[in-house]
């Protein structure tokens, strides 16, 4: 399917769909899996001393909280968690963002709901961490221990502690939706937290850095990109931080989304994170994303209503 696009590269990149199945996933540095590890306990042993508070809805079919927890490095975490109107719920879902940040709170039929912002927007704005995800995503990247997508991560472990202490009912039907951004920090986050038994990974970012970097995109890629062609040693960084590496450890279903055509997270890295997932998943091919077009409209909307049925399965 030809798309027509004003970019001054191929949002393809050349790579078919036979293409873009056939590529591996990173096996990634020795001690990936020991890093991550260390990482997580440190997060979980952190008391979430939560703060929340019931403000006005706009969306009469739930209700809306504001709520603000610890994280790792002392850091303070605002975010929203929803609930149906009538207090009933199946499930408990953690929601990862994409890198424009979230200044809104998400609803989800039959679940309470904790959406987080990551260090850095929104109502977790900090004056030490870039709001802005070009620079977001170069903050600390001279090691792997301050890399700010360390912290992103344990974001997500802390923003799941917050609600199961809340709805200790959550403890053992609790799942994870990411998309783009939240997709890429959520495959890091999923595999050494066994809370989560399902997951939604659409459209993630951060997958196969060897192959991103030689990709020019109009996500946030493109700043690394730009820092690697004149230090290409952020590698040894980055290699720890790669989604689709941590897709082989990831043992629980997942609903997978990678599109075709993406001006933004390049289609290989997204493929590369579905073709690395080591347990049983399922596969939403996007004929392209990060490009408004109906399209796009029409697909998101597909995969809103099979989710419906996924988180229940």
């Amino acid at each position: 399917m030809h798309i027509d696009h004003p970019f001054p590269f191929d949002p393809t990149y050349g790579y078919d769909q036979e293409t873009l199945f056939s590529l591996k996933a990173p096996e990634g540095p020795a001690d990936f899996a020991s890093f991550w590890k260390e990482t997580y306990e440190k997060a979980l042993q952190i008391p979430p001393q939560i703060e929340w508070r019931q403000v006005k809805s706009f969306n009469p079919d739930f209700t809306v909280d504001e709520i603000e927890f610890d994280s790792l490095d002392g850091v303070r975490i605002g975010g929203w968690v929803t609930m149906p109107i009538d207090g009933q719920f199946d499930y408990g879902l953690v929601v990862g963002h994409g890198y424009g940040g979230r200044d809104a709170p998400h609803f989800a039929k039959s679940a309470v709901t904790i959406a987080p912002c990551a260090r850095g927007f929104h109502r977790s704005a900090r004056p030490d961490i870039p709001n802005e995800s070009l620079r977001h995503v170069l903050h600390g990247i001279g090691s792997r221990e301050t890399y700010v997508h360390r912290g992103c991560v344990a974001d997500l472990w802390c923003a799941a502690t917050a609600l199961i202490e809340l709805y200790p009912q959550t403890a053992d039907k609790l799942h994870y939706h990411g998309v783009s951004f939240g997709g890429g920090i959520g495959a890091l986050a999923l595999p050494w937290d066994k809370r989560f038994r399902r997951a939604c990974l659409d459209i993630p970012s951060f997958g196969n850095h060897p192959l991103r970097v030689q990709m020019p995109c109009v996500g946030s890629g493109e700043a690394v990109r730009l820092l690697y062609q004149k230090h290409p040693e952020i590698m040894d960084v980055l290699a720890y931080f790669d989604s689709a590496t941590a897709a082989r450890h990831i043992k629980i279903p997942v609903l997978m989304a990678a599109a075709l055509f993406d001006p933004a997270v390049p289609p290989p890295g997204q493929f590369s994170v579905n073709n690395g997932l080591a347990g049983l998943k399922e596969l939403f091919v996007r004929q392209l994303a990060h490009f408004e077009h109906p399209i796009e409209v029409r697909e998101s909307a597909q995969i809103d209503a099979r989710l419906e049925q996924w988180w229940k399965s």
